[in-house]
């Protein structure tokens, strides 16, 4: 069980009654940087064990964020799990000082230096699965780090249309848009909402086995099939790059992320030449539209550029093992949207009455730690460029226009996606009501 925190009842247990854990084993820097184990002997021998306890135990409950936060005279333990916080344990000050350079070291950061953020990684596997860790600190007041552990799996991440939660209609529009040799399909959202995984998701929704594709932006670990690589010239500008591949008979290429006006006009003025797919930040799919026409300068070009642009929310998925299968109010179900032959919903386990009048409380779930959900799932809202949309667009239409207007045309909204997901038994009602403070 974790090091950490994760179960109070544990505390109690005798250490010959303990399973014993198998801790995380850290494999190098991802700047390729040695740390110097041998004059950090002190270091090693006071963070390299707790280092490893810490990360295991977040790897254990799935945690993708893991945090050592100072407070005073002691360091507070923190996880994110399937984008919820949970408390850890506490640390004492030189616990997590020794923790936070221990893993600096490891990562290839300057362990001297403390009064500045400073960001790596290293690599990482346990469970015999692979893992990238992206280690960040952040300078405090009294002179003391945040630490902040970013775990990615190498291996099982959602790319598929399907795994990410695309509804059948959805990757049907996203097979119609990257088949017109022309026109920009984005993916679009804020940080850590799941944007570069739907671009991912997206490209993986091409028809590889009709059109050729290339792609301009480093796949990493991910694997897409029937994507090729394409070595830009280092001296080549974008739009330079792209001429070169349209002159190989490519029908789609997938490209950076647009960032600035520069990108953006270059990807308009060649939108008619090629397919193009990509992601930006931003706020929502209208805030987007209304980014590009202020980059470009011509929401003409824009409007008649855009294929359409999805963005995406990331819920969690009701845990399959504990899950509590309750009939809805038929009154409810008709507020909600739902089906009205829905007869059974789900949530996570609640304590019953059982004939004899007595509460029963739920048993115990190892596979999701008594959470109710396990993993999450993505709901999306899209923007596809009808004619009112577009006309829209081209009138000066600003954010909340564009959106009124998709609308009423009927476009996805992230609300009736999720809707889906519940009739399917994925997830709650409860965890609709927390993400859209409420729906019922």
């Amino acid at each position: 069980m974790g090091l950490f925190g994760r179960r109070a009842e544990e505390d109690d247990e005798d250490e010959d009654d303990e399973e014993e854990v198998e801790l995380v084993l850290f494999q190098g820097a991802l700047n390729g940087k040695e740390p110097n184990m041998k004059e950090n002997q002190r270091l090693v021998q006071a963070g390299l064990n707790p280092a490893k306890e810490l990360v295991t135990d977040g790897l254990t409950r799935r945690a993708e964020t893991i945090r050592v936060e100072p407070k005073g005279e002691r360091s507070q333990v923190a996880f994110l799990v399937d984008g919820m916080p949970y408390a850890g344990g506490k640390l004492t000050k030189p616990q997590g000082l020794a923790i936070t350079q221990m893993l600096k070291l490891l990562a290839g950061l300057d362990i001297k230096v403390r009064n500045q953020p400073q960001s790596g990684g290293l690599k990482a596997q346990w469970n015999e699965l692979p893992y990238e860790l992206v280690v960040n600190t952040k300078p405090q007041q009294d002179g003391s780090e945040l630490l902040t552990i970013k775990s990615r799996p190498l291996k099982n991440q959602i790319v598929t249309p399907d795994e990410l939660g695309m509804s059948d209609d959805l990757k049907k529009k996203i097979r119609e848009w990257t088949s017109q040799h022309k026109g920009l399909s984005l993916s679009v959202g804020t940080p850590n909402t799941g944007v570069t995984t739907t671009a991912f998701g997206m490209l993986r929704g091409v028809d590889c086995y009709m059109f050729q594709v290339h792609s301009l932006r480093d796949l990493g670990t991910r694997e897409v099939v029937n994507v090729t690589p394409y070595q830009a010239n280092a001296e080549d500008s974008l739009e330079q790059t792209l001429m070169r591949i349209i002159r190989v008979e490519s029908d789609c290429v997938f490209v950076d992320p647009v960032i600035n006006a520069d990108i953006a006009k270059t990807l308009f003025a060649m939108q008619d030449k090629i397919t193009l797919m990509s992601e930006m930040a931003a706020k929502d799919c209208a805030s987007a539209i209304v980014q590009l026409v202020q980059w470009v300068g011509d929401a003409s070009l824009v409007a008649n550029g855009l294929m359409g642009l999805i963005n995406t929310k990331l819920i969690r998925m009701i845990c399959p093992e504990c899950k509590q299968a309750y009939r809805p109010n038929p009154k409810l179900i008709a507020k909600v949207g739902l089906p009205s032959d829905t007869k059974t919903l789900y949530r996570k386990p609640v304590a019953t009455e059982n004939e004899k009048g007595e509460v029963e409380e739920p048993d115990p779930c190892e596979k999701c730690t008594d959470t109710g959900y396990f993993g999450r799932i993505g709901i999306f809202e899209i923007i596809e460029m009808s004619a009112g949309v577009k006309e829209c667009i081209i009138g000066g239409g600003d954010a909340n226009a564009i959106r009124t207007v998709a609308r009423k045309e009927g476009m996805t909204t992230f609300s009736k996606d999720a809707l889906r997901h519940v009739a399917k038994g994925i997830t709650s009602l409860e965890e609709l009501q927390r993400v859209f403070k409420p729906v019922a």
